[in-house]
């Protein structure tokens, strides 16, 4: 019935609200799942004064409570004792309730951030169905999304449960294997419907790691150099399905917000950007965002060579055609001394120079734009001698 607006007011108009947040003080999963519930439900198109909820019937105490009730019981659970069905459903709508409950009125968020430990504790507990995004385990996600998890305001913690001492990256390892599982077991037009909140919480605790899990997770998520053999976005490693993620045409949420966690993983810096990923994938996103294009990225297509200390010759796209002392190629991200260097079909005289016409006028126009930095090959070949006009 509370599925219905109307419904749900003739709920409140009869304060029946106060009382099932009085249930939720009680330690039973039953009372939890049906107040939780009925909470949830009000947090739409009623006039529930969630305020009043708040001071006078302790409404975060209680759902942190209740986690930590719900932790205790997954910590304990085994493939012979499973959790119970009513835990597992009750969890679901205290997790559905506090995720309302920050979103609607965030200035109560720093109240739930006792809950970030038990959350943790069960989510690093939870068996991860196939395919990894179903409830209890999106839900779980979610309602971290509005969490202080750098505890910076409550400070209720001396350690930060995201980053436990005995393990910093336990629970980063856990949500990049979730990713990852997922990226593999969905299609696009799904991931774009279930994987943004996740990609977001990744992105987010990113913000606020120390630097040694930061390392981590940029070594985890970002192209490896061995991926480099190749094109960047063709192996079948994390950091090549969401390359192709951040180009998705069928995916613009997830798109912008992988794009967003790549950037983010580079430092938020347009050149790290370029060389982590190619300037392929960084383009339109540098584009989209009016960040300026690193003009080493652009550079390196010209034909020119600067001359670097001493007056040696230096490529001036060095910064984003080199890896660790190997040239790579600045659109692909690829190796160059792993491109295929395959043969062009033999052509007549009028063919090449129809090919040098189309080439003169493409690069004419590429030139115009400003963006990129070039000296036409067709030009600078007549220059110099090369070009020959047939009769």
């Amino acid at each position: 019935m509370l599925l219905a607006a109307p419904t749900r007011q003739m709920f409140v108009d009869i304060d029946y609200a106060p009382k099932a947040a009085e249930r939720l003080k009680n330690d039973n999963r039953e009372d939890e799942l049906l107040a939780s519930r009925l909470l949830f439900l009000t947090t739409y198109d009623t006039n529930l004064d969630f305020e009043e909820i708040f001071t006078h019937y302790h409404l975060a105490e209680n759902i942190n409570t209740n986690l930590v009730r719900h932790a205790k019981v997954f910590s304990k659970a085994n493939t012979k004792n499973p959790v119970p069905a009513i835990n597992v459903s009750a969890l679901s709508e205290t997790l559905k309730l506090l995720f309302n409950l920050t979103e609607f009125y965030p200035h109560h968020a720093p109240t739930f951030t006792k809950s970030l430990l038990p959350i943790l504790k069960i989510l690093s507990n939870v068996k991860i169905p196939t395919p990894p995004l179903q409830p209890p385990v999106t839900y779980l996600i979610n309602s971290l999304l509005n969490l202080d998890l750098a505890d910076e305001r409550a400070r209720h913690f001396t350690q930060n449960p995201l980053f436990p001492m005995f393990s910093p990256t336990c629970n980063v390892d856990r949500l990049i294997s979730i990713l990852d599982s997922s990226v593999r077991q969905y299609k696009e037009e799904q991931l774009e419907q279930l994987a943004v909140p996740l990609v977001s919480l990744i992105r987010k605790i990113y913000d606020c790691a120390p630097e040694t899990v930061k390392g981590h997770m940029r070594t985890a998520i970002l192209p490896s150099n061995e991926e480099r053999v190749q094109p960047l976005g063709t192996s079948d490693t994390l950091s090549a399905f969401l390359l192709r993620l951040s180009t998705s045409p069928v995916a613009p949420s997830l798109r912008e917000t992988v794009s967003n966690l790549l950037f983010e993983l580079s430092d938020r810096d347009a050149t790290s950007f370029v060389r982590n990923v190619g300037y392929g994938f960084a383009s339109g996103f540098l584009l989209t965002h009016d960040l300026p294009v690193p003009e080493n990225a652009t550079e390196a297509w010209s034909t020119d060579v600067g001359e670097g200390v001493g007056g040696q010759s230096v490529d001036p796209g060095e910064r984003v055609t080199n890896v660790d002392g190997v040239e790579i190629n600045p659109v692909t991200g690829q190796r160059r001394d792993m491109e295929a260097n395959e043969p062009l079909p033999d052509m007549t005289e009028e063919e090449k120079e129809r090919e040098a016409e189309r080439l003169f006028v493409l690069f004419e126009r590429l030139r115009a734009t400003g963006v990129v930095n070039v000296q036409n090959p067709v030009t600078r070949a007549m220059q110099e001698g090369r070009f020959e006009e047939l009769e």
